[in-house]
């Protein structure tokens, strides 16, 4: 399927590795021309390279912190008049609730919510003004599923969940949707740190935490971030002007809800 993304220009947010990395391969491989984002050289590199050998869509680099103003206002910057923009960041490491202090609610929600906020602010007016748009925002599966080991991740995320369900209504009409993909157990370097969480706290080896990992998924594998990314692909695609305001679950049928 041509998805009539050729030629268009893409913001993809911490896509030096993992799910935006994927994100941004199989937007490029489109003919879009990708920026791509990373607070590594080395990793930044390494991707630019690899997605320029698809022979598709134009990489730019920006090497930033966009959990800083800074480095949000050098991306978009390097793309001021993008037509997607798709928002990931590191998330925070789980815990319990009685060990975050304000300084870890702080720094999650200034990387779950403020630093997606305004990258979209950034950019959706002129999305609005040429009447095409799209923004995905890498959430988490705990969104819909909260668990309380994660809850700094969950807090923020459905935050941004909120607010972006509501903006979706009065961006609609000008072509411009707003969506969110939901993950979980991708096979990442995310899932590498915590198959090694599992390790130290269960006493297991590592094989054996990727094992519980997998077979915590109903579909007993996890996703591979190619899947993920031609996800994102058609959520961005001109065919998909009629989604907006959605969560898509991308977890190997694992959620046992029913919305």
């Amino acid at each position: 399927m041509d998805l009539g993304l050729s030629g268009r220009k893409a913001i993809i947010c911490a896509s030096s590795r993992g799910l935006g990395k994927a994100c941004a391969t199989a937007l490029a491989r489109e003919g879009v021309d990708v920026v791509i984002n990373g607070r590594s050289a080395e990793n930044l590199d390494i991707a630019a390279t690899e997605i320029r050998a698809l022979g598709a869509g134009a990489v730019k680099t920006v090497l930033a912190d966009i959990n800083t103003a800074e480095g949000r206002a050098a991306l978009v910057a390097a793309c001021p008049d993008a037509d997607i923009l798709v928002n990931n960041n590191d998330g925070p490491p789980p815990g319990s609730f009685q060990q975050w202090e304000e300084a870890d609610w702080l720094r999650a929600l200034e990387a779950n919510l403020l630093a997606p906020v305004f990258m979209i602010k950034a950019l959706v007016e002129g999305m609005k003004e040429r009447r095409f748009g799209r923004i995905v925002n890498i959430t988490s599966a705990m969104v819909k599923a909260p668990r309380s080991v994660m809850g700094l991740s969950t807090t923020a995320r459905s935050g941004l969940t909120a607010m972006c369900k509501g903006l979706s209504v009065d961006v609609a009409p000008f072509n411009v949707t707003i969506n969110n993909m939901l993950p979980e157990r991708f096979d990442t370097e995310r899932q590498q740190q915590m198959a090694k969480l599992a390790m130290a706290f269960k006493k297991i080896t590592y094989e054996e935490a990727r094992t519980e990992i997998a077979d915590s998924i109903a579909a007993k594998r996890m996703g591979a971030p190619s899947e993920f990314g031609d996800a994102c692909a058609f959520l961005c695609s001109a065919q998909a002007g009629f989604i907006s305001g959605q969560n898509l679950q991308l977890d190997g049928g694992t959620y046992p809800g029913l919305i």
